[in-house]
This record gives structure tokens, sequence and C-alpha cells, in this order.
């Protein structure tokens, strides 16, 4: 099944996490631009919860508690190699200052064009007016 968490339960259920990065990010002091897309990303928290499941966010209700190593999908939350955020820059990104983040919120049962629709929309377009 592809649903994050077909069984209730002391367990993390399954998540289709995306890992993201623009050209800039990829660059020699790629860095700051995750930091950038990670405060964009912050602040459309809410939308990005309710795109990232087909059920509008309610399946990830289910999933993303703040445990078993997931953020809860109440409060947006970042970090360097800290599994249990919303968004997680990877350890060897940070020591490298380039690279991508993880966006560890969009259930197993997402629309992966939908989940791309978002991040662009929110990171690059900086735009959700269409």
């Amino acid at each position: 099944t592809l649903d994050p968490k077909p069984m209730t339960g002391d367990w993390n259920g399954t998540g289709g996490h995306c890992n993201f990065s623009t050209h800039a990010m990829r660059q020699e002091g790629g860095i700051e631009k995750i930091k950038e897309a990670i405060e964009r990303l912050s602040k459309e928290h809410d939308r990005h919860i309710r795109l990232y499941d087909p059920k509008g966010g309610e399946d990830n209700k289910r999933r993303l508690t703040g445990h078993h190593e997931t953020a809860s999908y109440l409060k947006f939350s970042s970090g360097v190699a800290h599994r249990g955020s919303s968004v997680r820059i990877p350890r060897q990104c940070s020591k490298e200052g380039k690279g991508y983040l993880e966006d560890r919120r969009p259930a197993a049962n997402c629309d992966p064009y939908q989940v791309t629709e978002a991040l662009m929309r929110t990171v690059v377009l900086q735009d959700w007016s269409s």
C-alpha cells in the first residue's frame, strides 16, 4: 500500500521525502541559497502539508506526529542532519557548503508533480497568486 500509515500504532509510517536543489544551491556558497529556501518553505508550511498528501493533509496528520524521526505537522522545523525535522540539510551538504535540501513532509502517497509544483512556487517563483 502507498498509505503513509496503513496501521495505527507506535511507528513512523512511510514518507515520500523529496530531495530538492536549484543550480545556485549546488554552487560554491550554495548553502546560503538552501537556507533562503528553507526560510521560504517555513512561511508556507501549512500549504505544503495540505498539498503533500491526496487527502489535504489528513494522511500526514497520522504520520507527522513529532515522534519516530518525524516532525510534527503542526510546526515547521529544519536542521542539519536532523531526521526529526520538516526539512533537513544533509550533513555532507552542510560540510561542503552547497548541495540540496530534503523535504521530509511529503507522504508516501503524495503526487510528485504536486510536490514539485509546491516547491517551485515557494522556493523559485515565490508566487502563489495563479
